[in-house]
């Protein structure tokens, strides 16, 4: 999330690979959006970002996974903000294939210097799990904290994000989840970019009371607009 003085911002990545090894075809595509808004007075932000992966044999998907994340945020001053988001993401390859939440919090800025900016945020989730594997549908209470600082130089030749949230349930905190991403952008121009982004989630009890993490790495390209 921006919250400079640009009213309106579009980042969009995609990529797409195909691969034939003496018969034996693999599909790769991934792709992601991210689209913030906003208003007249810069209190009111609008927030929406998605992506989809899918590896793609003949014998199988090796990943096949989505992601839709919606958010509000509005300022009181320059230190605090209320938030309210809505979010549902799927994973073929976890014991909890599809996650669907909502939740509300505060979110504050905890560093303000020339180049680098830094939140923490602290919000109440409701969220539903669906596990085919374990036959299970849940419906938990859970609490999102997380830390972001980001760094860009006056140069602006690249910016550095990195954010770490840690989610348990309210009734069980040895239930929980760590989810961190790391994201290097290098601008080639005004609207086109290369980037890497590394992500790495981690669920301390699935419904088969299993421990579980996945993690990825991405190299690619995108624009901003």
């Amino acid at each position: 999330m921006q919250t400079d003085s640009l009213r309106f911002v579009l980042n969009a990545d995609f990529s797409f690979n195909y691969t034939n090894n003496d018969g034996s075809k693999v599909n790769q595509i991934s792709g992601s959006l991210t689209t913030q808004l906003k208003s007249k007075d810069y209190k009111k932000i609008y927030l929406f970002l998605g992506n989809y992966k899918l590896i793609d044999t003949d014998d199988k998907n090796l990943q096949n996974t989505w992601f839709l994340h919606g958010r509000f945020n509005y300022k009181f001053n320059q230190l605090l903000r209320f938030e309210t988001f809505i979010q549902g993401q799927y994973n073929q390859l976890l014991v909890v294939e599809q996650r669907n939440l909502i939740g509300a919090g505060l979110r504050l800025k905890w560093v303000d210097k020339d180049n680098f900016t830094g939140y923490a945020g602290n919000s109440y989730m409701y969220e539903v799990e669906y596990s085919d594997e374990a036959g299970t549908t849940d419906y938990n209470h859970r609490n999102s904290t997380y830390v972001t600082l980001s760094y860009t130089p006056k140069s602006e030749r690249f910016s550095v994000a990195n954010t770490l949230y840690f989610q348990p349930l309210y009734e069980d905190i040895s239930d929980h989840r760590v989810l961190e991403q790391f994201r290097l952008d290098i601008p080639l121009s005004n609207w086109f970019k290369v980037f890497t982004l590394y992500n790495y989630y981690f669920d301390s009890k699935t419904p088969l009371n299993t421990e579980e993490y996945t993690s990825n790495l991405n190299l690619g390209i995108g624009i901003s607009l």
